[in-house]
């Protein structure tokens, strides 16, 4: 079950333009933590509505997670020192399912974080793709180095990488076979494009989808997205039902 929990920041780390990585302990939530779930936090006393954050790793007591500043309560987060206490509901939804055999994980931009937690917890091989719009944006690449066999960087402009889009290199590598599964997280029109590539070549394919947000909890259907299950269309909640879904539930 989902705790609150006053959790004390160990680092808060500016990776990127705009872009910051925090730290936090919290052994309850470290325990139960699952790759694609993701934190709730209140950013500012004032302000009523927690963000929702991607895990992005998990080690010993503390999780990580990155995030852009794009507002107010994002602009407050990234002010945090060690030291200091955020309140974090969580971990909330339902995670990426493992199967046996190679896997690829998919980032794109933001996205890219949560599947770091993925690759590391695949246990066969596992191959990394990750999509950024410039060299500026690119982060985490030497972390999926790490605990992947290979990783594969894209940039819209071709600043770092190779330019163009997650799906060339994911095609690439499906066409040649030997992979089992796809699991991506980045916005809807790229994991769209993934899991069309995916449905071309059969290979089953998990996405986890971004949404806003408002309880975190499937109360108030803020998230709600359309989805097909037993052959029937139905609205799911992405906080609840997910955030992770089978690409082939999601109505597009």
């Amino acid at each position: 079950m989902p705790e609150i929990c006053l959790c004390e920041v160990i680092k808060n780390e500016k990776i990127a333009e705009g872009i910051f990585a925090i730290s936090i302990t919290g052994e309850g939530l470290a325990l139960k933590a699952r790759p694609g779930q993701f934190l709730h936090i209140k950013c500012g006393g004032e302000r009523l509505l927690r963000r929702p954050f991607g895990i992005c790793n998990v080690q010993g007591n503390a999780l990580d997670f990155v995030f852009e500043v794009k507002g107010g309560g994002t602009a407050w987060l990234s002010t945090v020192k060690p030291g200091q206490k955020l309140d974090v509901l969580g971990p909330l939804g339902n995670g990426f399912s493992f199967p046996d055999g190679r896997i690829i994980v998919v980032g794109g931009g933001l996205g890219s974080p949560p599947m770091l937690f993925a690759a590391r917890s695949v246990k066969g091989g596992v191959t990394a793709i990750l999509g950024f719009r410039e060299l500026g944006r690119v982060i985490l690449v030497k972390e999926f180095s790490s605990v992947c066999d290979k990783v594969y960087l894209t940039t819209d402009d071709g600043s770092a990488g190779q330019c163009g889009q997650v799906t060339g290199p994911l095609e690439e590598l499906l066409s040649k076979g030997g992979f089992d599964a796809v699991l991506a997280c980045g916005q809807l029109v790229m994991q769209r494009a993934v899991a069309e590539v995916c449905e071309s070549y059969g290979v089953p394919c998990q996405v986890s989808l971004e949404e806003r947000m408002g309880c975190g909890v499937g109360a108030c259907l803020v998230c709600a997205c359309a989805t097909v299950r037993g052959g029937l269309e139905q609205m799911s909640r992405v906080c609840l039902d997910g955030p992770v879904f089978d690409a082939r539930e999601v109505v597009w």
